[in-house]
């Protein structure tokens, strides 16, 4: 009797896996989805600098509490809602749902990162210091160059398409890209008139852990009536292997701000702007890594309106779900020919 148990018990072992995978579909069926995975972290920081007139901006701050859910569904079916407070602020970063039966092609709809830049998809957690840099910010929707709101953090609503392809034997595929369709207006806005923005990657992974990758975006921004173009390129590259990090991007921009508006269908301003950086990161034991980065954002193209920073920041990662992050900037700002000092201390929780 015990081993006609066991012989059966073998036999629903063998089977269980095809049958798992013979999803049914219908408004009835209650299978086949993972409860969602609930999670968030909160950031908090402390800043000091020396530079004339913003004394008053040192001291605490909240930088960012998140809150998320997510899980999938019939397998296939991923799905995710994130939700971010700065004190009193409280608005939707993400919500999205994505087929993802291939990895050669993917479907996403949504509000979810633009697929401009390496650097911005990363989370707060994984970027090494306690900002972004000044051309993810300003060039990818994070306070975005030509007057998007700065909550929008990288983000917009639309459709996506992605995939990886060609496997190789040592566990990567050679090629990934990203195509996306998005509203142009950022996140929980409706579009604001009837063009959309196309944003798209191609990245190349020649060897594992190292990321070549060529972006674009064409589309534009509408405010208080006046809409202007929004026209970008991007060259990068990234490497991660065992804990050492290091990425550098340039980006150039096409278009007007929406403050540069003359109220004559005019604009001032060049129309134009760049910036470039590198960063590394550095570690030193399992508790340590330091990054430094050099970054420079030019507004107009140009030498007279560059603004570099040079920043070194360890990070303490007591536990991976806790870390104090240091961080030193020395800024150099060509338009008004002064330089100053930041001292930033941020801790992350998360849960």
């Amino acid at each position: 009797m015990k081993k006609n148990l066991l012989t059966v018990i073998a036999a629903f072992l063998t089977f269980a896996p095809a049958i798992a995978q013979d999803v049914q579909y219908g408004r009835k069926v209650t299978d086949f989805t993972t409860g969602p995975k609930i999670g968030g972290y909160f950031i908090g920081k402390y800043a000091y600098t020396d530079q004339d007139g913003k004394h008053d901006g040192d001291g605490f701050s909240q930088r960012l509490v998140r809150l998320y859910a997510d899980g999938t569904i019939l397998n296939d079916f991923k799905y995710r809602v994130q939700v971010q407070i700065n004190n009193a602020s409280f608005h939707m970063k993400d919500y999205f749902v994505e087929w993802a039966h291939w990895k050669e092609f993917a479907v996403k709809v949504g509000q979810y990162k633009r697929a401009f830049l390496f650097e911005n998809p990363y989370n707060p957690w994984d970027v090494g210091f306690g900002d972004y840099s000044q051309i993810t910010k300003m060039f990818s929707g994070m306070g975005d160059y030509c007057g998007e709101a700065s909550s929008a953090g990288g983000r917009d609503q639309g459709l996506q398409i992605q995939g990886d392809l060609f496997p190789v034997k040592d566990g990567f595929r050679l090629v990934h890209y990203q195509f996306q369709i998005m509203n142009g207006q950022g996140i929980n806005t409706a579009d604001a008139n009837a063009s959309k923005d196309l944003i798209g990657t191609i990245q190349f992974q020649p060897i594992k852990d190292l990321y070549i990758g060529a972006f674009g975006w064409k589309g534009n921004y509408t405010s208080n009536g006046v809409t202007v173009d929004r026209n970008r390129w991007a060259v990068s590259a990234k490497y991660e292997h065992n804990s050492w990090s290091a990425r550098a991007e340039y980006v150039s921009s096409e278009g007007h701000k929406i403050s540069e508006y003359n109220g004559d269908g005019t604009f001032n301003g060049a129309g134009k702007a760049d910036g470039w950086y590198a960063a590394v990161g550095v570690p030193v034991n399992d508790w340590l890594k330091v990054y430094t980065k050099y970054d420079v954002y030019r507004d107009q193209a140009n030498k007279e309106s560059m603004r570099t920073l040079y920043s070194v920041a360890p990070n303490f990662q007591i536990h991976k779900n806790l870390m104090l992050q240091l961080q030193y900037n020395y800024v150099d700002d060509q338009p008004s020919s002064s330089h100053w000092n930041e001292l930033w201390a941020e801790f992350y929780v998360r849960f």
